[in-house]
């Protein structure tokens, strides 16, 4: 029986047998006195309980509340220690990613709470989070009026009315936008949705998204299995045009270590030869993203196909290595 579990079997017993002997406390709870005390104390100083002992009863009892002070009450949701060492490291990690503030505010009181059950010592919430870190590659900035209210519009099933920024094209349109659900990919934050105004799936970076309104219109509804027949056959957040082409790489021995037990795709194949290379295939539609995850290799990887893919690494290259060439 860890603690939590504890403060529940004391409440159980004083409020079922009025007055509980120490005795009966150490033996239900199997506990050292040193740790009925501690409990004790704990349940008087967060959770103001009111246990007096009482010694004409020989055991203890609830007292007379305080009017003063707060109530006396249990948490309604209560998890044990594993439980709550496990919401901390998710709290943890969405406190590490919201890098513009967008959750933060919302799970302040379950914060209190998890860092109250856990308390202190080595399995205490403020430990978790000092040994534990978490990096986020490159996120932007998103406001967080715009998070809440796609959020909002995703959610109630409404449209909206956005004025978006394409970096693609350097362009701003205004467009009405079905939301379907919101992505959090590598870092920053994206919008699946219907745009009425191509008539077709759309992915919107949602730090594009410059003014927003929400419509008195229902959303138009996608099945999740359209969304995934659509947006999930191919690799990366941007998808452009029907055609899905497959890349084949082969990656050095070296990077194969690493690239070898990595997954870009569900749909990806891959396997090792001989000398320990490792060539991958995946499904793309769009080669940008694609373009740029190849890049980071350098000469650790080699494009087998599709040629005008392999063209594009090799432009990419040169044009890096005149960029980069030794200054006279």
């Amino acid at each position: 029986m860890d603690r939590s579990e504890r403060f529940y079997r004391i409440d159980q017993l004083l409020h079922e047998r009025g007055v509980v002997s120490r005795d009966v406390f150490l033996d239900e709870l199997e506990v050292s006195l040193a740790t009925f005390k501690r409990d004790l104390e704990y349940m008087r100083d967060r959770y103001n309980a009111p246990v007096v002992w009482d010694a004409d009863a020989g055991g203890y009892r609830f007292g007379k509340q305080s009017g003063a002070g707060p109530r006396f009450a249990l948490p309604g949701l209560w998890f044990n220690e594993g439980e709550a060492f496990a919401l901390v490291m998710m709290e943890h990690l969405l406190s590490s990613l919201d890098h513009g503030g967008l959750i933060g505010p919302h799970i302040a009181p379950l914060r209190a709470r998890l860092t109250a059950i856990l308390g202190t010592g080595e399995a205490s919430a403020a430990e978790v989070r000092k040994r534990i870190r978490l990096l986020a590659f490159t996120p932007r900035k998103l406001p967080l009026q715009f998070f809440e209210e796609l959020g909002r519009a995703t959610l109630k099933r409404v449209r909206i009315h956005i004025v978006y920024y394409a970096r693609s094209s350097d362009r701003m349109s205004e467009r009405d936008v079905s939301p379907q659900r919101l992505v959090h990919y590598r870092g920053n934050w994206y919008l699946d949705g219907w745009c009425h105004l191509r008539n077709d799936l759309r992915t919107f970076s949602m730090d594009g998204i410059k003014s927003l309104k929400l419509l008195d219109e229902s959303a138009r509804e996608v099945s999740i299995k359209s969304l995934e027949d659509y947006l999930g056959t191919s690799y990366g957040i941007m998808r452009s045009g029907d055609d899905v082409y497959w890349a084949k790489l082969r990656f050095s021995s070296e990077r194969a270590r690493w690239v070898g037990s990595e997954v870009w795709h569900s749909d990806q194949r891959g396997v090792f030869d001989p000398a320990g290379r490792y060539t991958l295939e995946l499904p793309y539609r769009d080669d940008r993203e694609l373009l740029l995850e190849i890049l980071k290799h350098g000469a650790g990887v080699e494009v087998l196909a599709p040629e005008e893919l392999r063209t594009k690494v090799r432009k990419a290259h040169l044009e890096a290595a005149e960029i980069n060439r030794p200054r006279s």
